[in-house]
């Protein structure tokens, strides 16, 4: 039996990258996935969708259904882990990996741009995981994990890539910095209900199928980068494990606990915290 045998998974922005990732992996475990994105169907050159997940986690002998959601849309979210509810029962595993970057300087991010990354970053995480609460009492308990990111700090002088670079990503850094402070008050309350709440940030550049301009990073700068398989086992460990606000790094909760990095379907162990991306693997 796998970890995650009997449970039922939501991710959010599970369409491509390291949603559908965490997706693959928690089905390899033995979870019902529920996975969601904005849309379906054809997502221009964003490679990935919905159908592309469901059937890749059904392909394996895993269970999968999708739920379409545009999360920046308040009204569009209300009821929507009721609805995640429906084909596998109540949602008693949360991943909030969706989110929207505006890459402005920081003199120059509108009240629209702000407000934008705030709905999806922030406002969409929060309301999923209050709507998640009453289903995990009732199930005894459950997991949230919110996807964070280390922009949440400012980046250290001299900066690894350029100035612009660095300055703006502070108003989408801030916006995580909220989620991490949001993660660790909602990680406390929940956690004698059996409600393990953490947040985990990627410790490098995440190389996911079709990043291209990832791999060229790890071409040139392998330690930039790391595979999104280790995001995964992350993940898991945080969706299985009784952690109480964490505020961590891909590699860091990998390396405490001891974890192998496994291959997405589970079969294959590739390193452990120390793996690198492969930046020649699925290459066009």
């Amino acid at each position: 039996m796998g970890s995650l045998e009997g449970r039922v998974a939501f991710v959010t922005g599970a369409s491509r990258g390291i949603g559908r990732a965490i997706a693959l992996r928690f089905a390899a475990e033995g979870a019902s996935v529920v996975a969601n994105a904005s849309r379906s169907g054809a997502h221009g050159s964003l490679e990935g969708t919905l159908e592309e997940t469901v059937s890749e986690i059904q392909a394996m002998g895993g269970k999968a259904a999708a739920v379409v959601c545009d999360l920046i849309d308040p009204a569009a979210r209300e009821g929507l882990i009721e609805r995640a509810s429906v084909p596998f029962g109540a949602v008693d595993v949360l991943v909030n990996n969706a989110a929207a970057g505006i890459m402005k300087l920081p003199s120059q991010t509108t009240n629209a741009d702000r407000s934008k990354m705030h709905e999806l970053n922030l406002n969409a995480p929060v309301d999923l995981a209050q709507q998640a609460i009453a289903g995990m009492k009732a199930k005894g308990g459950g997991w949230i994990l919110n996807i964070g990111s280390a922009t949440a700090r400012q980046p250290a002088v001299p900066y690894r890539d350029s100035k612009r670079s660095a300055w703006t990503i502070g108003a989408y850094g801030a916006t995580k910095a909220a989620l991490d402070r949001y993660t660790v008050a909602l990680a406390h309350e929940l956690c004698e209900h059996e409600i393990f709440v953490n947040c985990m940030a990627p410790t490098s550049i995440v190389l996911t199928s079709g990043a291209e301009y990832v791999r060229d990073i790890a071409r040139k700068n392998p330690d930039w980068v790391e595979p999104v398989e280790m995001m995964a086992e992350g993940a898991l460990e945080l969706c299985s494990g009784r952690h109480v606000g964490r505020v961590i790094f891909s590699r860091d909760i990998v390396h405490e606990t001891a974890r192998k990095v496994r291959s997405l379907d589970g079969k294959r162990i590739l390193g452990d915290a120390f793996l690198l991306a492969d930046p020649e693997a699925g290459a066009a």
